[in-house]
């Protein structure tokens, strides 16, 4: 009986050991998916309350690179905050996840940044972003992000829009 239940176990056993402990693709695509959604939302949420610091601080890694048409290349924290400082005025943001990849520590998310300015002169428009991801001590920190105008889901490139934005 023993000898049963030992062989079962190590049975068992050998996919876990295979993968070294680690969770299957699937489950840890799910949650690298969760995370990042979180961290959308509180950008989403700090754009509505026009809060720049969170974003920041909380968003993004102290080495942050940023790279957008029509806005420049940012490189630190110390330069992207004057950036978010002027763009959390005036509009409100909605990001929606369209391709994502995760493995182990780093991962990418292909996204639509949706921008709508309260302005009521200036029309929503669309960035169509790469965020790059690193894991730092559990957490998820967007590391850099490129963008250009246009729409990932619709898969094509538009004008670019007015002023600072993202």
């Amino acid at each position: 009986m023993k000898l049963t239940f030992l062989v079962f176990f190590l049975v068992a056993l050998v996919p876990v050991v295979a993968q070294g402990g680690a969770p299957s693709a699937g489950a840890e695509l799910a949650a690298f998916k969760q995370a990042i959604r979180a961290k959308y939302d509180l950008k989403e949420r700090a754009f509505a309350s026009h809060d720049a610091e969170t974003i920041v601080t909380q968003f993004y890694t102290s080495d942050v690179i940023s790279v957008g048409e029509g806005e420049g290349i940012y490189i630190g924290r110390d330069q992207i905050r004057p950036l978010y400082q002027e763009v959390v005025k005036n509009n409100k943001v909605k990001v929606d996840s369209i391709h994502t990849f995760v493995r182990g520590d780093a991962g990418w998310d292909w996204a639509d940044f949706r921008v709508y300015p309260t302005d009521g002169k200036t029309p929503p428009f669309t960035f169509a972003i790469l965020f790059l991801w690193t894991r730092i001590d559990g957490q998820w920190m967007c590391k850099g992000d490129f963008f250009v105008t246009g729409s990932m889901k619709e898969g094509k490139l538009t004008s670019a829009p007015p002023g600072p934005s993202h």
